[in-house]
């Protein structure tokens, strides 16, 4: 768990007090390829190879389906951790190109890119797998067994994928939401398991990113605890992607491609 205590006046009616509490950890995580700082990102320390590779995968950096040799150290100057990679540049897809050389906050995957990258749709998911709805909220409760993080801070975001039988393959936490994506896709990456996820569950709202994300790895079915933007239900519609948001206390809403699921 990357929780730190700090402590803090608490307000409650006329009473004061003084509270120590536990808060998740957002530090910034500098990834460099051949030697050329690629992106600063700011996450939540823990599985940062995972974050690593996902993130270079659902970027259109490096799409190839295996495991990198991820160089850590600390840069003591700058009071930073640096990720260095070595790619072969004929090995690095049009992603490269769109450098997000700029700050990447753990709030908004957008944050720092300089332009929306243009997703080619021209490979629609069309995956005719079924999911029954109530397998969805089974999902929903094992994540939500699997968040350490949030239980001692309640301040962070997970992700977890499902393979078609209902099987956990990954989860993971993270301060920013689609960081936490990430993570998970490059955990199914490094476990050679990315091809056995076919369903993608977020414990916050979803983003047009983390559509494209999903997409990326194609998983073909993406849900959330709350709500979706109307761009990523646009793009879910788009892409092929059976989109859900508001899915707690036995309820869930689709937007997008309900045709896969079975109530």
């Amino acid at each position: 768990m990357a929780i730190e205590n700090y402590q803090g006046k608490k307000f409650c009616g006329d009473n004061r007090l003084i509270v120590d509490d536990n808060l998740t950890v957002e530090e910034a995580l500098q990834i460099a390829i051949n030697s050329e700082t690629f992106t600063i990102t700011m996450r939540t320390p823990g599985h940062d190879e995972d974050l690593v590779r996902g993130l270079l995968y659902s970027e259109d950096i490096y799409k190839a389906d295996e495991k990198l040799t991820i160089h850590f150290s600390e840069n003591e100057e700058k009071g930073i951790i640096e990720a260095n990679l070595s790619i072969d540049k004929e090995l690095l897809s049009d992603g490269y190109s769109n450098s997000r050389n700029l700050l990447s906050v753990s709030s908004c995957g957008i944050c720092g890119k300089k332009e929306l990258e243009n997703i080619d749709n021209s490979q629609k998911l069309k995956n005719g797998i079924k999911l029954n709805v109530k397998d969805l909220f089974k999902m929903f409760n094992a994540m939500e067994k699997g968040q350490p993080t949030f239980d001692q801070s309640g301040g962070s975001h997970a992700a977890a994928a499902f393979s078609n039988d209902i099987e956990l393959l990954s989860i993971r936490e993270d301060i920013g939401r689609h960081n936490a994506v990430d993570k998970v896709i490059g955990h199914l990456i490094n476990e050679q398991q990315l091809n056995k996820a076919k369903c993608l569950i977020v414990s916050g709202r979803i983003s047009y990113e983390i559509v494209s994300k999903a997409f990326a790895a194609k998983i073909p079915i993406l849900a959330a605890v709350s709500a979706p933007s109307t761009l990523a239900v646009d793009f879910a519609k788009e892409l092929g992607i059976t989109l859900l948001g508001f899915c707690r206390e036995h309820k869930a809403t689709c937007y997008a491609h309900p045709e896969r699921l079975i109530d």
